[in-house]
């Protein structure tokens, strides 16, 4: 039997628009697990988001085409009846939350589906077991790491019991050993309990062994994929170990000494002392809660730390914060918060009006980069509006465009294909060599990136040390 039958189905988020989804069909089978790839834009989330009847109930419009549920039409069905059936995990995490505390919002979701209070207890317990983390119950949910993050929407979609688990890039931020247990978890939930699983993902490693059926989304359709091994080579050979030298006495322009982080009373760098070298790229990898945004945010003067922290030789806290705000800039993991303006144009304008580099910025450059990207002809776009990889393409860009010396990138490449890993990392690379920058970044991603980094910073057992070798098989 097919749990999920999708036949000609047909969507534009405005009328006038051309269809993100164009007579698309798509048959999953019960009990099977389901992985869907494709370019960054191409409306994956889109056809989650109508599945899981979020769309057009909030956006857009179903131009024709039906959708059935163990051979049921789901037209008539309210997003709540839908909600006790399919269980969707959204590439942001924060997007799925209303409440302070882990144990708060599993409360939430499960009264709205009507569950009984005597069972939750028992039902959430459960779920945070599944995925080891049970210690998480009372954390405040803005006191997560985006890949925590993940693991609490998981645990909350398991704890949901549907039949249908649709997952959006679930890994998005996910370090590497946790990616290998949690698909090794929805393996499980396929095999023991009886779970129809469909999980869009740009990166591959790890499902050529689990999955069932491997569909690849262009032009608005799905097409089944026969000769799976063929797609699976290429990513296995994207994702080869990353060589790196290590950094050799020169200029630096951040030095840290005897550096000690917290998190409350948990610590996450102990007496750390390393310096980064002007005009380097520099790649920065950890486990998930680690402490690499932390780190990031005591650089920017936005967390608490001991110890001295040195831009150009003087301690950060003897600038002037908005002076210094000018010096070392910071990508926000989530895009979202990063924009300040309505569309794209307008965040980038605002971009180029606060350039230290006016003249490097001509027109002609600004369209080049946005042609690399694929972005050209979303300038009178609506931010907000923008897929997950589009937005953070633009995020990228726009705080490249104004040319700090020192760029801290947090996640920047969660939601990016591999093609767009590439471009993404070839602009990195051009413009901070043009602009003189110096780029640390963090990333659980791995793909995509070999050649452009001059050094990896490793951040375990509350160390930062810098290494020569990025294995993908020895940390997963």
């Amino acid at each position: 039997m097919e749990k999920l039958t999708i036949e000609n189905l047909s969507f534009c988020y405005q009328k006038n628009d051309s269809k993100v989804l164009n007579d698309l069909n798509l048959k999953l089978p019960d009990g099977t697990m389901n992985l869907l790839f494709g370019p960054s834009g191409c409306g994956k989330s889109t056809l989650m988001k109508i599945i899981a009847g979020l769309y057009p109930e909030y956006a857009g419009h179903v131009l024709s085409g039906t959708i059935n549920f163990n051979e049921q039409s789901t037209e008539n069905w309210t997003t709540r009846d839908i909600a006790k059936h399919i269980a969707i995990l959204f590439q942001n995490p924060t997007d799925q939350f209303s409440m302070t505390t882990v144990k708060q919002e599993f409360i939430f979701t499960l009264e709205n589906l009507g569950y009984p209070r005597q069972q939750m207890d028992q039902r959430i317990q459960h779920a945070l077991e599944r995925l080891d983390i049970a210690h998480f119950i009372d954390r405040r949910l803005d006191s997560l790491s985006g890949g925590e993050l993940q693991k609490v929407s998981l645990a909350i979609t398991l704890a949901m019991d549907c039949d249908l688990i649709i997952l959006d890039e679930p890994f998005a931020c996910i370090d590497l050993k946790s990616r290998q247990q949690l698909l090794k978890l929805l393996k499980d939930l396929q095999v023991n309990d009886g779970k129809t699983i469909l999980v869009s993902d740009h990166d591959l490693m790890g499902y050529q062994d689990i999955i069932d059926n491997l569909f690849h989304f262009q032009a608005g359709q799905i097409v089944k994929v026969n000769d799976t091994q063929h797609i699976f080579q290429r990513y296995q050979k994207a994702n080869q170990s990353l060589q790196f030298s290590l950094p050799e006495k020169s200029e630096s322009i951040v030095d840290l000494c005897n550096l000690q982080l917290k998190n409350g009373q948990k610590p996450l760098i102990t007496d750390s002392s390393l310096e980064f070298s002007n005009g380097k790229l520099i790649l920065l990898t950890g486990e998930n809660g680690s402490g690499k945004s932390a780190f990031f945010s005591a650089l920017t003067k936005l967390h608490d730390y001991s110890g001295l922290i040195e831009y150009q030789h003087k301690n950060i806290q003897k600038y002037n914060s908005r002076k210094y705000a000018r010096q070392i800039g910071l990508v926000f993991q989530d895009a979202q918060m990063q924009y300040l303006k309505l569309t794209l144009q307008e965040e980038i304008d605002l971009s180029l009006k606060h350039t230290r580099y006016q003249d490097f910025w001509t027109k002609k450059r600004v369209k080049d980069y946005l042609q690399l990207l694929h972005l050209d002809h979303l300038r009178e776009h609506i931010v907000y509006q923008l897929s997950g990889g589009q937005k953070k393409k633009l995020q990228i860009f726009e705080m490249l465009i104004l040319g700090n010396p020192v760029l801290l990138l947090d996640e920047p490449l969660s939601g990016l294909d591999l093609d767009s890993t590439k471009a993404v990392m070839e602009m990195i690379k051009s413009i901070a060599s043009q602009q003189s920058q110096t780029i640390v970044m963090i990333s659980h991603q791995l793909g995509g990136l070999n050649g452009f980094f001059d050094y990896h910073l490793q951040l375990a057992d509350q160390k930062l040390s810098y290494t020569e070798v990025l294995n993908y098989e020895s940390i997963s």
